[in-house]
């Protein structure tokens, strides 16, 4: 499916929608054209392809800026905006809108497995639970959208971040291939899209528990199998030293096989990137060439003092981007390791976000991510749109999602010596809830 088609068939479907827009105001109406003026040109300055892909950069901001000026909903007016940049056909060119004013939980999580999307988790009281919505499930349609590997990161975008829906009508499919309809309603939180930073007691307070949740969230945690396996869960490749990368190489090191889970992982900083494949080569690896606007330039990764040489496996899945990826080919092309689990996201190239505020006092923050560099594998092929198929395919199945199972970590196990049953591998890394 072609990606423009898609999202503006997604925005379509959200301005047909049943209930009633709030009507956007001239000081709404101003914001958003400001707002579009200052992405426009963020992206016109830092985009690493000066020629857009053949996209007419300037054409499309005029077509945006014509539609908000005749909008009645700034948040139709914001999707103006998103679908602009989607012309792209770039996953880490994205708009990042102003902060709605309520949060919306849907009680659940899914993920593509193989080419078919399934529910991995459900909240406990949640709506999702009480309609009946259980791990394992099949997801056909979201809110009458068909879901597929190519687009369900749109879905994500669209529904959780740039118009988040007061519930999801899903399409479910049981193991059995029983089909059903269930409308799954969203826990709204109360906040504001626009922050008062004059209220150091309240919403700057608000802002910094978010953080320590997240913090808590995305720490790396281990499971140890005795002197034989180390499982070093990686949620995301976030800021680490070289020093602190070599803690956690250490701990590694005490034992003869490590497997490096990478599932879910969405990439991060590179630096830290550079800093965990020098934790497990021996030797300089040259990782990709980053093709920018003006240069070609060799990533390098530097192995660190006492790095890991031991057995390795590195767990991916269809939620695996970025930085993640990039660490599985690296391992893949320089036969360092095993790469077992799922196709990766294919969302590889190198970004920078630029946050904005509109506003002072009173500011709504918002901001653009923009891709300044094309990652080229040393194979010459750049990942994105194309992912790392692992060099073992291994994809959990319904039952063992609906049953807590994790047969991929017992099978990566398996072939480090260890014997670990899929029951004991599902409660290694209990999934963690972020805070209502």
């Amino acid at each position: 499916m072609n990606k423009a088609k898609f999202v503006g068939g997604i925005i379509t479907l959200l301005a047909s929608l049943a209930w009633t827009q709030q009507a956007m105001s001239k000081f709404d109406r101003d914001r958003a054209l400001d707002i579009l003026k200052t992405v426009g040109d963020d992206v016109r300055k830092h985009y690493y392809d000066p020629k857009f892909h053949g996209v007419n950069w300037d054409a499309k901001i005029a077509e945006a800026k014509e539609k908000i000026e005749k909008e009645t909903s700034f948040n139709m007016a914001m999707s103006h905006i998103a679908a602009a940049l989607d012309t792209l056909n770039d996953t880490h060119t994205v708009f990042l809108p102003p902060m709605h004013a309520n949060r919306h939980d849907y009680g659940m999580q899914f993920q593509m497995i193989g080419e078919r999307c399934f529910v991995t988790h459900v909240r406990p009281n949640g709506d999702a639970e009480k309609k009946g919505v259980k791990a394992g499930d099949e997801i056909l349609t979201i809110n009458g959208v068909d879901v597929n590997r190519d687009d369900i990161w749109k879905i994500y975008y669209v529904f959780w971040m740039l118009r988040p829906q007061p519930a999801l009508h899903l399409t479910l499919a049981d193991s059995g291939g029983s089909q059903r309809s269930v409308d799954v309603a969203a826990k709204v939180h109360e906040g504001g899209r626009v922050k008062n930073l004059a209220d150091y007691g309240g919403e700057m307070w608000d802002l910094g528990r978010q953080d320590e949740a997240y913090e808590h969230i995305t720490r790396t945690r281990y499971a140890e199998y005795g002197d034989p396996l180390l499982v070093i869960k990686l949620p995301e490749f976030k800021y680490l030293t070289a020093l602190e990368v070599a803690g956690i190489m250490g701990k590694a090191r005490k034992h003869q096989g490590l497997i490096l889970d990478l599932r879910g992982n969405p990439g991060g900083v590179a630096e830290t990137l550079k800093y965990m494949i020098g934790g497990v080569f021996d030797k300089e690896v040259k990782i990709d060439d980053r093709v920018g606007r003006k240069e070609r330039k060799p990533e390098i990764a530097k192995p660190l003092h006492n790095p890991y040489t031991g057995k390795l496996v590195v767990l991916v899945d269809a939620e695996s981007a970025s930085a993640a990826e990039v660490f599985a080919r690296v391992v893949q092309l320089e036969k360092r390791g095993v790469v077992m689990g799922d196709r990766s996201a294919g969302a590889v190239m190198e970004a920078k976000e630029y946050d904005e505020q509109a506003g002072t006092d009173i500011a709504a923050f918002y901001g653009v991510s923009i891709t300044e560099s094309d990652l080229i594998m040393t194979d010459g092929k750049s990942l994105e749109h194309t992912g790392v198929t692992p060099d073992v395919v291994l994809l959990p199945s319904p039952y063992a999602l609906a049953n807590g199972r994790d047969p991929v970590l017992a099978r990566a196990a398996e072939t480090l010596g260890v014997k670990v049953s899929p029951e004991e591998a599902g409660k290694a890394f209990p999934y963690e809830w972020p805070p209502e």
